[in-house]
């Protein structure tokens, strides 16, 4: 593994840790809201007041052990792909006499392959990270079946073998290639246009910038997924057999059922934390990962 890499991969962990630690709150809002019957919530406000109510405020960082790992991982993927595939393409602009100096000014179809890889990549990890705090975040506060992330890890694989671990995992991959297609491309197309205007290098852009241009990354992201994304949610809280109360035999059954029961509001519930949460989650990742990259590469 090259130093760059390894420079990358390190930069994505920063970026992903504040990811978590700023979006967690919001995310098991989002989840709850997305998992519960039609009528629970009157809203994002009624559902955070009611896990505050019941459960206390530790209850928002509740799975969060597994993002914190799983996240810190997933991100450090995520950019440890993007930036790989970025020199590639940067490679190949050299010897086609594109892109600038150093070949770096990559096209728009250049970088939303490099998204896709990433999010491909990333979806090995994020599937069965994203499966257990799910499960986490949803169990009774009162009879809890998991006692924490490494009990949900022994019982599932121990009932259901390591594939119970990627229970939801074609949406997953369907969700991360077309998501972080479109938001590294959102991202790094900013960045360029910043650099190109202003005439100076990507370590000279204003902190400031990064956490603007996530947000603006992390609106496109869901804009395209959320609808996957509740999908995803809705397979991860699914029994694994009929005899545990599995409701969908796949994702295209979920679908199905749940547009012929709760019709299309369903697939866009809980998008109210998912919007106030995203600018500030996705705007401390790329803080996080560019000033990193900064200390990393100076």
């Amino acid at each position: 593994m090259s130093t760059n890499t390894i420079k990358d991969l390190t930069a994505g962990t920063a970026g992903g840790i504040a990811q978590v630690l700023v979006g967690q709150p919001f995310d098991i809002v989002k989840v709850r809201m997305q998992t519960s019957p039609k009528g629970t919530y009157k809203g994002m406000v009624h559902c955070g007041t009611g896990i505050l109510k019941n459960e206390g405020p530790l209850a928002f960082y509740k799975g969060t052990l597994t993002p914190l790992l799983g996240i810190g991982i997933c991100v450090s993927i995520q950019f440890g792909a993007l930036e790989y595939a970025k020199r590639v393409f940067a490679a190949q602009n050299i010897t086609s006499g594109h892109g600038g100096e150093g070949g770096k000014i990559l096209s728009g179809g250049q970088l939303f392959i490099a998204g896709v890889g990433a999010g491909i990549a990333n979806g090995f990890v994020s599937g069965p990270v994203e499966h257990i705090r799910i499960r986490l975040q949803t169990q009774s506060n009162t009879n809890p079946m998991f006692a924490g992330p490494f009990d949900a890890i022994k019982k599932i694989t121990s009932q259901h073998g390591i594939p119970g671990l990627f229970k939801g995992q074609c949406v997953t991959f369907l969700r991360e290639a077309a998501g972080y297609g479109v938001y590294f491309l959102v991202y790094e197309k900013l960045i360029q246009r910043e650099m190109l205007t202003k005439g100076i290098r990507r370590e000279e852009i204003s902190p400031i910038n990064p956490v603007l241009y996530g947000a603006a990354a992390g609106y496109a992201l869901w804009a395209v997924i959320y609808p996957i994304d509740m999908i995803k949610s809705r397979m991860q809280t699914d029994g694994f057999t009929p005899s545990t109360g599995q409701q969908y035999a796949s994702a295209r059954d979920c679908v199905r059922k749940v547009w012929r029961t709760e019709g299309i509001g369903a697939f866009t519930r809980g998008l109210g934390p998912t919007l106030i949460r995203s600018p500030f989650a996705n705007g401390a990742t790329f803080l996080g990962f560019e000033l990193a990259s900064r200390v990393l590469y100076s």
